[in-house]
């Protein structure tokens, strides 16, 4: 993956001072969606997806290992914490600590069978990791198959925040995003994220330098599962179901095409890929099955024109870090 995070800058005080005025800015005109008439539920869907995304940048743009089975991180938490909300009847933090939770073991045990295989090797057992849960999750009795998990109670959170009110639940969906992005911003600013970088860029060289490089992917891997378990428990909020389509490959999928038209290995590109993905589901719905093909004709434009991404290009042609 080094051809396409090469010109990723090194992160010195400027970058850092950079990257956090784009996150406040981030932050202020994600503030301010509810007073500018913007459909909510697009955004808080996008919100979602764009902490996914991130999560998998973790993995692939720092730690250059390709997953093609995040669905499953995203599905399992969905379920888990869609059936503590409305057959437990646990209080919403409750409910999202226990999806988080199912993909923190997930992630342990599909980190543990996949992290010691290289390149194609690990995408493939991933891939085939996520549909044997596909295939589980269609035929286990708590997830009602192909009907999903419906009417999921939205309740109060910490008992005061009613989560059925559109503007509360956008403000506890942004703060969960912004969470979410910040601790990953913190994991690729720390020694451990410079160690994933050099591990990406060559790693027999991180080897011989003393470092146990399985350890470390192997951990990468559990912090991006975690990661995209909390988007998909906080997914459940905001769509009141968790169904099969959050387990199938093809959305592993479109997380990779929201990364790369993004910019992979930026920290702002896949939340920028993820709200043009949706944004293209949302306002292209009218086109039917063609908006597949159109998703695929401008990943395809994004890979002849402009490699690095959205962000990435714009990183590059500014030599700033974003």
């Amino acid at each position: 993956m080094t051809t396409l995070t090469d010109d990723t800058l090194p992160a010195t005080p400027r970058a850092m001072r950079d990257e956090m005025i784009v996150f406040v800015l981030m932050a202020l005109l994600l503030a301010a969606v509810p007073f500018t008439g913007v459909y909510p539920f697009f955004v808080m869907q996008a919100l979602c997806f764009a902490l996914l995304a991130c999560a998998f940048n973790l993995l692939i743009g720092y730690g250059g290992l390709l997953s093609f089975g995040h669905a499953m991180f995203l599905g399992t938490a969905g379920y888990c914490s869609a059936h503590a909300l409305k057959v437990w009847a646990l209080p919403p933090e409750l409910g999202i600590l226990v999806g988080i939770a199912a993909a923190f073991v997930l992630s342990i045990i599909t980190g543990y069978i996949s992290i010691r295989r290289q390149g194609i090797y690990f995408s493939m057992i991933t891939l085939a990791l996520s549909q044997l849960l596909y295939f589980i999750y269609l035929q286990a009795p708590f997830t009602h198959g192909e009907d999903g998990i419906q009417g999921i109670p939205q309740g109060h959170m910490f008992g005061i925040f009613d989560l059925s009110k559109p503007t509360v639940l956008y403000y506890v969906v942004l703060v969960g995003f912004l969470a979410g992005f910040l601790l990953i911003f913190r994991i690729i600013n720390s020694p451990f994220g410079e160690v994933l970088k050099a591990i990406r860029e060559n790693e027999p060289r991180a080897i011989s330098l003393g470092y146990r490089t399985d350890q470390y992917k192997f951990l990468a891997f559990v912090l991006s599962g975690t990661l995209a378990g909390f988007a998909g428990s906080l997914k459940v909020f905001v769509a009141q179901n968790a169904s099969l389509t959050d387990v199938h490959w093809t959305m592993s999928g479109e997380v990779v095409l929201m990364t790369l038209v993004g910019g992979l290995g930026t920290i702002f590109g896949p939340v920028v890929g993820a709200f043009v993905i949706i944004a293209m589901q949302q306002y292209l719905a009218g086109f039917g099955q063609w908006v597949t093909v159109i998703q695929g004709a401008i990943f395809v434009i994004c890979v002849l024109t402009f490699r690095r991404g959205i962000i990435g290009e714009i990183a590059h042609y500014f030599r700033r870090s974003l």
